[in-house]
């Protein structure tokens, strides 16, 4: 599979597929993911990394797909998300020093850094999330001084809302964290024992928040949730996961139905969390903290999210309602705060379990009019939509989707739609030809592929 030579390493890819197969990838996607670790392996880099053989470890990290919970996690609500067959193969080769490069094997481009408590990050740039990854393991982890080379491939579009950002922060805290053992520490296999919790304070290092005992440092700038990191964690191959969060707490899996899988339509509008896209990303979550800190303001109780206060008794939704119609907030007007709410009791208490049902239940007409529900909410109340995912959305349902939604932060980025497996290739064309032909001047960015839904990040060896 990945052999040891005085020439460095070898990759079978022919083994490699096997195995990535036994993890739960299909055999197109492991084939491509074996090309991709062949890739990373022949990476250039200091040449005295290819010499150095214990403790070399292949990583694959998946992105993800938001079914449903559109900015629900943060909030303490539920989603239903699945491992995208696209991700970050990684090949990692510890250093005995503290110094960390991380070479992207397409164009070559590489960074380096110090595993450094004081380490800062450059904000703006893709290196922030790794920087941020490595100041925050140097800081909760004292010990943890050990850098590594690491060289990655990805077929996981990037800025296009299947979180190929916090992909990135879970694969190099794999790549950390294995060139130093860290999870070998009987506290933390102790603390990180079940997934989920890893998945918290991995959403910690990308949001600034402290975890447990873990203080909290700089983040990479965005207010959200751990969804993105549970659904890498925790997904299951061929299932859709239900999860709420905060903390995070798994609910249930649902087969994908017979003969289906997913088409990704990435619509070629950058949805990266930066500049003004990262303020319109985290105005939303700021309308929940907002609702949250009115709540706790006019009632004394102290609720820390949106969830445990509509929770907290039979009459809390109504309570809130009138409290957020009556009381003025500094930032949002009464409207904006009740639209927001709104769309979380809805998204999160009403369509999820519903789609959920449908979905067990084998109503797949069902399950695509609450999935229609939910994205014209996003189009509605949450605001976060733009012409060209909806217009994916809707032609997707058109051209025989059983579903179909955009997913993610928003503002740009990807839909999804689930399909029949056997008419999935003209689907795809079809569905593509059609939105190039209506926005042309997306025509070279946007991508059109199919996935099924996947394992969670693994080690390969």
């Amino acid at each position: 599979m990945i052999h040891f030579t005085d020439r460095g390493l070898l990759i079978d890819q022919r083994e490699l597929t096997a195995r990535l197969m036994e993890k739960g990838l299909s055999w197109p996607a492991a084939e491509r993911k074996a090309a991709l670790f062949a890739q990373a392996v022949t990476t250039p880099l200091n040449p005295a990394a290819r010499q150095r053989h214990v403790g070399v470890a292949a990583i694959f990290v998946p992105g993800r797909i938001e079914v449903l919970g559109k900015h629900t996690d943060y909030a303490g609500g539920r989603s239903m998300v699945a491992a995208a067959e696209r991700g970050f193969c990684l090949i990692v080769w510890p250093r005995h020093d503290d110094r960390v490069t991380l070479t992207d094997a397409a164009c070559g481009e590489s960074v380096a850094f110090k595993m450094d408590a004081e380490l800062v990050p450059r904000s703006g740039h893709w290196s922030n999330y790794p920087m941020t990854v490595a100041r925050r393991i140097a800081r909760n982890f004292p010990r943890a001084r050990r850098g590594a080379d690491i060289a990655l491939a990805s077929d996981l579009p990037s800025a296009a809302g299947m979180s190929s950002s916090s992909a990135m922060i879970v694969a190099l805290f794999f790549a950390l964290a294995d060139a130093n053992q860290l999870l070998r520490y009987p506290s933390l296999r102790e603390l990180f024992a079940e997934p989920q919790n890893l998945a918290g304070y991995l959403a910690c290092i990308e949001n600034g928040q402290s975890f447990g005992s873990l203080e909290g440092d700089r983040g990479v700038g965005t207010f959200g949730g751990s969804e993105d990191h549970t659904a890498i964690l925790c997904a299951k191959p061929n299932q859709i996961s239900q999860f709420a969060y905060c903390p995070v707490e798994f609910e249930q899996t649902i087969p994908v139905p017979d003969g289906h899988t997913f088409a990704i339509g990435v619509s070629g509008v950058v949805a990266e969390k930066t500049g003004a896209a990262l303020e319109r990303y985290n105005r939303v979550s700021r309308l929940a903290s907002a609702i949250a800190e009115l709540w706790r303001r006019q009632t004394g109780l102290d609720h820390p999210h949106l969830a445990d206060a509509l929770g907290s008794y039979p009459y809390a939704p109504e309570q809130l309602k009138k409290i957020l119609g009556t009381v003025r907030h500094e930032e949002f007007a009464p409207a904006e705060l009740l639209g927001r709410l709104e769309h979380f009791m809805i998204e999160s208490g009403e369509i999820i379990p519903k789609a959920a049902r449908a979905l067990i239940e084998g109503n797949l007409a069902r399950f695509g009019r609450l999935v229609d529900r939910s994205q014209q909410n996003a189009e509605r109340l949450l605001g976060n939509q733009v012409p060209e995912t909806i217009y994916l959305a809707a032609a997707a349902r058109r051209n025989g989707a059983v579903a179909a939604s955009a997913f993610g932060a928003g503002f740009g980025g990807s839909v999804w739609a689930m399909v029949e497996a056997a008419a999935a290739d003209a689907f795809l064309t079809a569905w593509a030809d059609a939105y190039r032909r209506e926005f042309p001047q997306h025509a070279a960015s946007s991508t059109f592929f199919l996935t099924g839904a996947g394992p969670a990040a693994f080690r390969v060896c």
